[in-house]
């Protein structure tokens, strides 16, 4: 069958979208390729396709449970045998799911990059015929992308294992740095690059600076309806938005990763079905999500880069009917997002200190060697040391990032809960349950009552030791009250565990890379700025600026975004900009205010135009410290 016949006997499509075609023949010429295609660019049909076309299993990596969960799905219901391996199966599961693989009964296999290196997965990957190796989200790979996943770095080595398997690359959000690096450790050979403009004909932009967060949210959705995402940085912040918006009356629901997965499921798949469903949540919702009809998305937050911007606001509109994207900001905001910065890149010295505490918590003498798996409790280990929580998570980042230690994916999700029943519903239950009532007052003194208006992170270990009574007999008696209405209880899925990967050093001659940290940190640095820089200005359009920050040329406005549509209603004269066009270009170079300074007699408005013209058509340029000059190019 051809392609076309492929697309529309699975899909329902009678055509591909710009781009996908030339992908899939490259594919199915064996080439590796590298494919840049927007958010909501179509980019599993490119593997999807040819992966039906080609004889054999075709193994898909993907970094979280909910795309690899969506996509199978989505396969299933097309009549398409999937399958995917994550946390939380059972070793009986895994070893039947490969098995279908290896006997020929399934074609799309999903698998997170952790699980790619196991002995079971390579030994049963030798036994399949592959025909293909697909790594989505492959920005992952990058230290410079906005969402570096060391796993990835391991898929290189996993290819050897699958020798006859041709390889496609895929994201949504890569600059040429990233894209050099995805080339690079994906040793992909005369490799095909395809790239579609970042340009949302139907996506207008929109940054507002606002005291009310909350009343110009309402606006938004009642003024553009449908269906919306709002994102927010915190999970505490998730619930407390989605109950301001069910008091006024939206279909509003939260999501964030600290759910247990069914929740996580059945949160998804009511909002898909929703015309009308709006979802607040971290930024862990959305990736690989295909509902067509969002109409807005909003952030309340300032995202930490334009990549990471990009592909959040890119899932309104993928049906290709207008839509909007937002964010919603203060000067709070432009601060937070500053020392957010500074946490996430804390001293080395602190790093090496939080090593050395790791090998006092497990007692490790220098130069012994440890690989095996050990529980890990973040907040028993911050208070046994008196470290800093968040500081600590970003040092344990690090040093998996140095190949030191491995941190399992329970890690990043413990345990939480929350009070069902109020406080007299509750005073109530304890005179009448005297063990599990003692419980209830051990778990308030702990955590106090925020307990009853959020989802709280609870450390199992914390409360056996106030309790005095073993962990096993904790989570058995959180989860009778669970059972019984009393709370609300999302249990960590397993033991979150951390592996020492070599032999231990003295901290103090640590061998972690210091330029390279420091080239990181100079990165993100920039890529902040450039995102405050996006949020907070008024002249430039907005697609313009997010299509020079993936290098992409021949840029031109949008004529949607709020910085144009403003402009459009304040044009000035031809001959007026032609002789303030003059008079500016031979101040250059020179900053905004010295020009006022310069050219009293002209109006300040006609300067801004000016400037803002010369600005998106390339004739000048400007840099980080507001000097403006010409472009020499």
């Amino acid at each position: 069958m051809h392609p076309q016949e492929i697309l529309k006997k699975y899909w329902g499509y009678d055509e591909f979208r710009p781009l996908q075609l030339e992908i899939i023949q490259s594919v199915l010429d064996n080439k590796d390729t590298l494919a840049l295609l927007p958010t909501g660019g179509g980019k599993s049909i490119c593997f999807q396709v040819p992966g039906m076309m080609k004889e054999g299993v075709v193994i898909v990596i993907t970094p979280l449970i909910a795309l690899m969960k969506d996509q199978v799905d989505q396969l299933q219901q097309r009549n398409i045998p999937a399958a995917a391996i994550y946390s939380g199966m059972f070793k009986g599961e895994i070893d039947r799911t490969l098995d279908n693989f290896v006997n020929g009964g399934f074609k799309f296999l999903y698998v997170s990059p952790e699980r790619l290196l196991t002995d079971l997965m390579i030994e049963r990957a030798k036994r399949m015929k592959v025909a293909m190796l697909v790594i989505d989200e492959a920005h992952c790979i990058s230290k410079w992308g906005h969402d570096f996943r060391p796993p990835y770095l391991k898929v290189a080595d996993f290819k050897k294992y699958i020798p006859n398997a041709s390889t496609i690359a895929l994201t949504a959000t890569a600059t040429d740095l990233v894209k050099k690096d995805i080339v690079k450790y994906l040793d992909l050979k005369e490799v095909q690059i395809f790239t579609k403009s970042f340009a949302r004909e139907n996506l207008s932009f929109a940054a507002i600076s606002t005291s009310q967060k909350e009343h110009k949210l309402f606006q938004i959705l009642k003024k553009y309806g449908g269906s919306a995402i709002v994102y927010v940085k915190t999970r505490k912040r998730t619930q407390e938005v989605a109950n301001f918006l069910k008091k006024l009356n939206f279909e509003a629901d939260f999501y964030h990763a600290g759910l247990e997965h069914k929740i996580r499921n059945e949160k998804q798949k009511k909002w898909i079905d929703s015309p009308k469903g709006v979802v607040v949540a971290t930024n862990a919702f959305g990736m690989g999500i295909d509902k067509p009809n969002v109409r807005s998305v909003v952030h309340l937050d300032i995202p930490e880069n334009i990549e990471a911007y990009y592909q959040e606001a890119g899932r309104a509109g993928r049906d290709g009917k207008q839509a909007y994207a937002f964010i919603l900001y203060n000067e709070n905001d432009i601060e937070d997002a500053s020392r957010w910065m500074e946490l996430r890149f804390p001293p080395i010295e602190t790093v090496k200190r939080v090593y050395q505490c790791l090998c006092n918590f497990y007692q490790l003498a220098i130069g012994s060697y440890y690989l095996e798996s050990k529980s890990f409790d973040l907040k028993l280990f911050c208070e046994t040391f008196g470290l800093n929580t968040t500081e600590t998570h970003y040092c344990l980042k690090l040093l998996e990032e140095n190949e030191l230690i491995s941190l399992s994916e329970a890690y990043f999700s413990p345990s939480k809960l929350n009070f069902k029943v109020n406080n007299t519903e509750l005073y109530a239950f304890q005179v009448h349950n005297q063990t599990l009532g003692g419980l209830c007052k051990t778990l308030l003194r702990i955590y106090g009552g925020e307990l009853f208006a959020n989802f709280i992170t609870i450390s199992e270990n914390e409360i056996a030791r106030s309790h005095s009574i073993p962990i096993d007999k904790v989570k058995s008696e959180i989860r009778q009250l669970h059972t019984q209405g009393i709370v609300e209880y999302f249990e960590q899925n397993n033991d979150s565990k951390i592996t020492f990967l070599n032999a231990r050093y003295d901290a103090a001659n640590l061998t972690l890379d210091k330029e390279k940290y420091l080239a990181k940190k100079k990165h993100d640095e920039r890529s902040l700025a450039k995102m405050l820089a996006y949020t907070q200005d008024k002249r430039r359009c907005r697609m313009m600026m997010m299509q020079e920050y993936f290098d992409e040329k021949n840029l031109k406005r949008c004529g949607k975004c709020d910085n144009c549509l403003i402009l459009a209603k304040l044009e000035i004269e031809k001959d007026v900009f032609s002789t303030t066009l003059s008079r500016i270009t031979e101040l250059l170079p020179i900053s905004l205010q010295k020009i006022e300074n310069k050219l009293p007699e002209v109006d300040s408005f006609v300067i801004e135009k000016t400037i803002s013209r010369a600005l998106d058509s390339n004739i000048w340029q400007i840099d980080s410290m507001g000097i403006i000059y010409k472009n020499e190019l």
